[in-house]
């Protein structure tokens, strides 16, 4: 009797958080590996690599210095920096899904980074510009949010419609949108009145929402007076609601669909050019709701300048994604991981000789094992059993030819 694969614990899910974890488990090695040939090369005491590796592994736990103690690294449960793993995660799952969410249409939108500055510029004017003494600091909030998913969506309809009609790739367009958004954004803001003038040295900076009285509410998860707050909830309902979608509806088989084959969905009578266009909108409205997210926490300014910048956060919704081979779910772990990395790099460059710079490489490595994550899933999936020795192979020709004329 054959055996059902959906009874065996190596099925597919399996076999996807085996090639991200392996993908992760690289990049560490790597970067410890990294810290020992550093501390050589600068003569310093190999007990400083291993303390980088361990605050690397462990960033968000470290607890500071003992100095009764020798000044040894203590870990433990660090409520603040849990908490900031958490703030800095909620912007990253959405690029993440955003990511996702097109790659399964069979489309890469490289075009997150623009999407998120749109979201960024209409959360802000929108919650900077209405009277909270008029209409409920609550409702602005939402008005605000909804702003920015509204400008997300229309930028990345401009790719999708591009890629729908004429046939141009979405990764040209999302570059070219990327920037166009850059600029738009600095307009946007250069010489309005949402410029943070009132403290010494900030012009280069917006306003805080929380000037507005317009603040995320924080639900209690201000756990050691760190920054996370409902955002991280809402990413999580907004990644479950992308599964069902995904996997559970009929508008999520036909998006599916189409990134397998859009001629055969077509011919199945599926608007091929219709889900395109929706993908790329609703990608470019996650990505947006992210960065309403981040900046609507309230105490978060916004520098204005991005003429010649894009946010580093739209683009790592990508390894957020490959790491989490375009699950919805998987998104939330590999953005919470992500956040961790960010937050051990700043502890690394804080507590050891190591400077910042070490911190990042580490993080760029992992980041680009990521992109290994599917060509390792693939390796798993390879069967290597020899042909006519495996039961799912097909049986050979003369014993199924039946009594026919046997051909030379």
């Amino acid at each position: 009797m054959k055996k059902d694969k959906n009874l065996t614990l190596w099925n597919d899910g399996t076999k996807t958080v085996a090639a991200s974890l392996l993908s992760i488990l690289m990049g560490v090695i790597f970067g410890g590996v990294l810290l020992f040939v550093v501390a050589l090369a600068l003569k310093m005491p190999l007990g400083s690599a291993w303390e980088g590796f361990r605050i690397v592994l462990a960033g968000v736990f470290n607890t500071g210095r003992n100095y009764d103690a020798g000044s040894a690294l203590t870990f433990g449960f660090n409520a603040r920096l849990v908490g900031d793993m958490l703030f800095r995660a909620t912007p990253l799952i959405m690029t993440g899904l955003s990511v996702a969410l097109a790659y399964k249409t069979g489309l890469f939108n490289i075009g997150a980074p623009g999407q998120y500055l749109m979201g960024t510029a209409a959360s802000i004017i929108v919650a900077l510009s209405m009277d909270t003494g008029a209409v409920p600091a609550f409702l602005v909030w939402l008005l605000a949010f909804l702003a920015a998913i509204a400008a997300g969506a229309l930028w990345g309809c401009i790719p999708g419609l591009f890629k729908a009609y004429l046939n141009v790739n979405e990764v040209i367009t999302s570059i070219m949108t990327n920037w166009i958004a850059a600029n738009l954004v600095t307009l946007l803001f250069d010489g309005s009145r949402f410029i943070n003038n009132v403290d010494f040295g900030k012009t280069g900076y917006t306003l805080k929402t929380s000037t507005n009285g317009v603040a995320t509410a924080k639900l209690g998860l201000d756990f050691g007076g760190g920054n996370a707050n409902a955002g991280i909830l809402i990413a999580i309902l907004f990644a479950a609601a992308a599964y069902v979608v995904i996997n559970k509806t009929t508008f999520g088989y036909e998006l599916r669909a189409c990134g397998s084959n859009k001629n055969a969905a077509r011919y199945a009578g599926m608007n091929e050019k219709r889900n395109i266009v929706l993908s790329m909108a609703i990608a470019g409205g996650l990505s947006a709701a992210g960065a309403a997210l981040y900046f609507l926490q309230g105490d978060v300014e916004f520098y204005w300048h991005t003429s010649m910048t894009l946010p580093a956060t739209g683009f790592n919704g990508i390894p957020v994604a490959l790491l989490a081979s375009c699950s919805p779910i998987g998104c939330i772990f590999s953005g919470m991981f992500m956040a961790y990395l960010t937050i051990s790099g700043s502890q690394l460059s804080t507590f050891t000789a190591y400077n910042e710079y070490i911190a990042n490489i580490i993080i760029a490595v992992i980041v680009y094992l990521s992109a290994f994550t599917l060509f390792f899933k693939g390796l798993m999936d390879k069967k290597k059993t020899a042909p006519g020795r495996s039961g799912d192979a097909p049986a050979p020709a003369a014993e199924t030819a039946g009594k026919g004329t046997k051909k030379p």
